[in-house]
């Protein structure tokens, strides 16, 4: 490797370095407020670097909240589609029910910040951020359409109306993952089970709408 090759490998991991240290400080700082609120100056004094160096990355802090979006829900999705693929198109809806609570669980334990980050901004004042995760979650409904429609329980079902029943198990499974938040270890169990009441429920009108 030529000096130039190996100053140019530097410079490219230094400013990635300064990249991930604006997204964490950005994501910390978000714990606490909403992105409307957040000022570059703020983020970059927690990422110890001056204002200046912010725009190298981001021409925005809407830019850097979208980017903390797709990470936000990069790993949730990663998740659910292997809760998904062990379950496969014949599996038990029950068990992936279990499966899917277990995975939002699990998701919110080790991405606390991520997910205060959604719920916060969802509906919150920056439009870029509010398209992108509505976004992500309209992307996320169509791998569970997907999946849904492989059942034998979907058999005769519009292509539609799988996407609005996917769409009603996202909602949940958002829902429940903030609720996550709000619990304690203790309550974690009884939330649990409220979820998978809630998903059954949905499960039991599936296998009867198309009777009705």
């Amino acid at each position: 490797m030529s000096h130039s090759e190996s100053g140019t490998g530097v410079r490219q991991a230094q400013k990635q370095q300064s990249r991930r240290a604006l997204l964490d400080a950005g994501l910390r700082l978000l714990e606490q407020q909403n992105l409307s609120g957040l000022g570059v100056r703020e983020v970059t004094r927690a990422a110890g670097m001056s204002p200046a160096g912010f725009y190298r990355h981001f021409p925005d802090l809407s830019a850097l909240g979208v980017v903390l979006v797709e990470e936000s829900l990069a790993n949730l999705h990663g998740m659910i589609r292997a809760a998904l693929a062990e379950q496969g198109g014949q599996g038990d809806p029950e068990a992936l029910i279990d499966r899917a609570v277990e995975v939002v669980a699990a998701h919110v334990r080790e991405h606390r910040a991520y997910v205060r980050f959604l719920a916060r901004e969802r509906h919150g004042g920056v439009r870029e951020v509010r398209e992108a995760i509505a976004a992500e979650l309209r992307r996320f409904a169509d791998e569970v359409a997907e999946a849904l429609a492989l059942q034998p329980v979907s058999e005769g079902w519009p292509a539609g109306e799988v996407r609005m029943l996917a769409e009603l198990y996202v909602d949940l499974l958002v829902m429940t993952a903030t609720a996550f938040l709000e619990v304690g270890p203790q309550g974690e169990a009884e939330l649990a089970r409220t979820a998978r009441t809630r998903l059954r429920l949905i499960s039991v009108g599936r296998r009867h709408w198309r009777e009705g």
